[in-house]
């Protein structure tokens, strides 16, 4: 009995509500320590992966670093580069042909002593393309001119401006001749402009400006001066357009170039028109004569002044058909709101001016006035050209006429009588405007007397 082991029998594995048992775990001893569930470490590969993205993210914020350092360098020692000075030791003009590319254009600079690194201008002009692109032209480049400065330069079209000037009371063939004088302007006109379509002023442009180019301008610009002044003319002139208003303008502009005188000059004619009178223009019997060539150099023939051609207000009554000449902005100011006087006459007083009355009698008194200045003079004035000569009588005039408006030349005689002594100022001379350059196109109603030789 007390060798046999007992047997010790466990109770019965608890039954799950299906009827499946669950094992039982033995209790441990009270000593028995327990131990912590650990989680299972990550897998190797997902380690890897982790640095090698850190490590490449951290390559690559050191290499954007690294480039931005250099750039920051790179810019400086560009900046420092296209602002230095230049090689240029003194001012120089270049030209910069049309459709040139920024390669060629480096290149002309370069060849020019303007710059000395073609290759970096090309870079920096690339960069500044921005602000707009190189242009053609001609060109005024300081000495020490920077790359930079070079670049400003041709971006900004800081193109050298010549100038070209056109005097009042040319007559539109005279303006093209003028124009062709012009060794800068280039090409053809293709048509003489019609008379008085053009302003006359000073026209400033670029090399490679054509001829043509610069009518279009003066075209534009008088029909822009027409419109303005139109509007602005006074309500009582007996002139019904614009064309109208061009004419006579041309014919005050031909008559004087004292500025003081143009408004009362203007209101002469206007009275005349007013009253029917004959306006006796002398140079609407030049442009009768001669056309577009402008002048006749000498004094107007008596057989000239009776001679009817549509243009010789001495024989026409009122406007001759078109304009005589190219008028300025203040011939047709003075046209759109002349003086108002009751003006008839004017003669030349000998001092470049006129002397203005309302009658024919006091006229007359100036017309002797006249005679007396030009018997003391020793040789004739400059003025004496493309005029008629004053009678100093007129007292027996054929019924119906109207006693001559003015003149301040001699006329010819061709009837024996003592030769005209009208000697044209500036034409064909050393003081033409067109053949000497040095004389001062801004004052061309200052011509210098010249003296018959």
């Amino acid at each position: 009995m007390f060798g046999r082991k007992k047997k010790i029998l466990l109770p019965p594995a608890d039954e799950s509500e299906h009827g499946s048992a669950q094992p039982r775990l033995a209790p441990r001893s009270p000593n028995e320590a327990i131990k912590p569930s650990m989680a299972p470490p990550p897998p190797p590969k997902l380690r890897r992966r982790r640095r090698g993205m850190l490590s490449l993210l951290s390559g690559l914020l050191t290499l954007l670093v690294a480039l931005a350092i250099a750039g920051i360098f790179g810019f400086s020692v560009l900046q420092h580069e296209v602002t230095a000075q230049g090689p240029l030791q003194s001012d120089k003009v270049v030209v910069i042909p049309r459709n040139t590319g920024t390669g060629e254009i480096a290149n002309i600079l370069k060849e020019e002593g303007v710059i000395n690194q073609p290759l970096l201008f090309q870079v920096y002009a690339h960069i500044n393309r921005q602000r707009g692109q190189l242009k053609a032209g001609e060109f005024q480049f300081k000495a020490g001119t920077s790359i930079e400065d070079a670049i400003d330069t041709l971006i900004q079209g800081k193109a050298i401006l010549h100038a070209v000037t056109i005097p009042e009371g040319l007559t539109s063939e005279q303006i093209v001749a003028r124009l062709y004088e012009h060794e800068i302007l280039t090409g053809d006109v293709t048509e003489t402009p019609r008379e008085g379509t053009l302003l006359p002023d000073t026209y400033k442009f670029e090399r490679g400006t054509t001829r043509q180019q610069i009518i279009g301008t003066m075209q534009a610009a008088q029909r822009q001066a027409i419109e303005q002044i139109w509007q602005r003319r006074s309500n009582e002139l007996p002139i019904k357009s614009p064309q109208e208003l061009v004419i006579l303008a041309s014919i005050v502009e031909k008559e004087t170039g004292r500025a003081d005188e143009r408004t009362r000059v203007a209101g002469v004619f206007i009275n005349r028109l007013q009253k029917r009178m004959k306006l006796q223009s002398d140079p609407t019997i030049v442009y009768g004569l001669v056309g577009g060539k402008g002048t006749l150099g000498r004094g107007i023939l008596r057989s000239e002044i009776e001679a009817a051609t549509p243009y010789n207000t001495y024989v026409v009554e009122g406007l001759p058909p078109g304009p005589i000449a190219n008028p300025g902005r203040a011939a047709l100011e003075a046209v759109a709101n002349p003086s108002r006087t009751k003006d008839l006459y004017f003669v030349a007083d000998g001092s470049g001016g006129h002397a203005f009355a309302e009658s024919y009698e006091q006229h007359q008194r100036n017309v002797a006035r006249w005679r007396q200045i030009e018997k003391s003079r020793p040789t004739p004035e400059a003025d004496d050209v493309d005029r008629v000569v004053p009678d100093g009588d007129q007292t027996s005039l054929p019924p119906g006429a109207t006693p001559a408006l003015r003149g301040s030349a001699n006329a010819q005689s061709t009837s024996g009588g003592r030769p005209g002594r009208g000697f044209d100022a500036s034409e064909g001379t050393e003081r033409d405007p067109l053949k000497n350059k040095s004389f001062d196109l801004n004052s061309p109603k200052n011509v210098p007397a010249l003296r018959q030789p």
